[in-house]
């Protein structure tokens, strides 16, 4: 899949009318968070169905977005992902799964993520192994969401979780290197908190590790985050590990990460 070449407009107002049509078809992916935030996902998600003849998925899915208490981009994400498993399941319906799983729009993508989180018939290992190709995913929107959709099954299955991501941090992808943080981190963005690293973060090493002094500013990003997340429950962790690791790596990538990871605790 091609990355995308376009830099996309600054503003909502500024989509030009064909990007945003060809947007709301699902014919191309979106370039930016801009236009990200301007697709219309229930349209999206009428074209996507009338165009692969699955028009009965859609009422019962719309009206799982419309009992939404709170309707966001996120919000609407997930119900549309979660609603078109429940749909396809119970049609028995491989088909369709495969084809949102690499359809050539990004949202489309996110949607199938939540086909894998919501999945209870695979083991954490299974769920982990389906998802990183969305992880290793070349859109931004798609990463994200990734990790988002089987967090809750990672929090569930800690241990196991982190001992299959463990092994991500060697992957030669930077992404699926971030990604194996990214998903753990104890505070997180837009979801809930993993309670057991926030009181007691030293199962993280296993991941942490290896990546002190990654070379990908990306994944640099996710572990100064993640150790930042720490220091506001376990500060004394933060700054003894942060100690240790300016001893054993001087290396810049490690100096970067211990900065972000001590930027609250030195406020």
């Amino acid at each position: 899949m091609p990355e995308t070449k376009r830099k996309g407009a600054k503003s909502l107002k500024d989509i030009p009318a064909d990007i945003l049509q060809q947007l709301n078809h699902g014919e191309i992916e979106t370039a930016n968070l801009v236009e990200w935030l301007a697709v219309d996902q229930r349209l999206l998600l009428e074209n996507l169905l009338d165009r692969y003849s699955r028009k009965k998925y859609l009422e019962p899915v719309l009206e799982k977005v419309g009992n939404l208490k709170k309707q966001t981009v996120n919000t609407i994400n997930e119900a549309i992902g979660t609603g078109l498993f429940k749909e396809a399941t119970a049609n028995n319906d491989e088909e369709f799964l495969s084809i949102i799983s690499t359809h050539t729009s990004d949202l489309v993508r996110c949607w199938a993520t939540y086909t894998i989180g919501n999945d209870a018939s695979l083991s954490i290992g299974q769920m982990l192994q389906k998802i990183q190709p969305f992880a290793a995913d070349k859109h931004f929107g798609v990463r994200e969401i990734s990790w988002l959709s089987v967090r809750p099954a990672i929090a569930k299955n800690l241990h196991e979780s982190l001992q299959v991501l463990s092994k991500w941090t060697a992957n030669g992808d930077q992404n699926i290197r971030r990604f194996a943080s990214e998903a753990t981190r104890p505070r997180g963005v837009w979801c809930e908190h993993i309670e057991a690293l926030k009181q007691d973060p030293s199962p993280g090493l296993v991941i942490l590790e290896p990546l002190k002094a990654d070379d990908a500013k990306y994944v640099q990003d996710s572990v100064g985050n993640w150790l930042n997340d720490v220091s506001k429950t376990r500060p004394e962790f933060v700054r003894e590990l942060c100690r240790r690791w300016e001893q054993e790596s001087p290396a810049k990538q490690t100096q970067y990460i211990i900065k972000k990871a001590l930027r609250t605790i030195d406020k």
